[in-house]
């Protein structure tokens, strides 16, 4: 008799691990120096240590969807807690791996009476093609010229290096974020009490980690009353 047995979903990490070990081969190596380079500025900068922090109050704001319809942070705080999650764009494969990973734990997050969203610099056009590539179904908001990142304290340019780069390479950052700043959020995910105080932070310049998702889900256990805690652990 053969037994089946389930393989373990692999975590996040892995999923990057696995990414990593790939490019390593596909990018160039000019691409690959000057994304190094520009993550140990950024490191030096300490940019990542001025960003908000837990205990802090997270700013409001009111963003465009997928679809131009506004959604605003106080709206979804009046339901419960909120997980916000800052990616780069649809053209970054680690971003695209961090929101497939939340779209799976999205039930859960929902049981614990929390709401989903992210939030990009990029076009609602392009937040569209996201969503619909991607299968995503909470709110993916565009953040045009990065206003509401930079109140996060989330924001740098690029260098000059990974610009050119990314353009020998065909990727357009102008064309998906419909200006030519060169700026992007550092990759990021807070955890929002209903008040909107920020009970976890995960932001890091090295734009390849992201936040697990059981930590988030834990997070928001600590913020659920008793029975949804109960029934969000089944």
């Amino acid at each position: 008799m053969t037994v089946e047995r389930n393989t373990p979903t692999p975590t996040l990490q892995q999923q990057i691990e696995h990414l990593q070990a790939a490019q390593a081969d596909q990018l160039p190596a000019t691409l690959r120096a000057a994304l190094a380079d520009q993550t140990d500025a950024l490191i030096r900068s300490g940019v990542a240590a001025r960003s908000l922090h837990e205990g802090d109050q997270a700013p409001d704001f009111t963003l465009p969807d997928a679809l131009g319809r506004a959604v605003a942070l106080h709206d979804l705080l009046s339901r419960g807690p909120v997980v916000l999650t800052f990616y780069r764009g649809e053209w970054c494969p680690y971003c695209n791996l961090a929101l497939r990973a939340y779209q799976a734990i999205l039930p859960q997050i929902e049981a614990l009476g929390a709401t989903l969203a992210a939030i990009s610099p990029q076009t609602p056009d392009t937040s569209l093609t996201t969503v619909e590539m991607k299968g995503l179904t909470f709110p993916v908001l565009s953040d045009a010229g990065n206003s509401v990142a930079r109140s996060y304290g989330l924001v740098f340019t690029i260098s000059e290096a990974v610009r050119q780069s990314y353009m020998q390479v065909g990727l357009d950052l102008a064309a998906y974020n419909g200006d030519s700043s060169g700026e992007l959020p550092m990759p990021c995910t807070f955890v929002l009490a209903p008040d909107g105080t920020i009970r976890l932070a995960c932001v890091d310049p090295d734009f390849t980690y992201r936040l697990e998702p059981a930590a988030i889900l834990e997070s928001l256990r600590a913020l659920a009353p008793t029975g949804l805690r109960r029934e969000s652990s089944h």
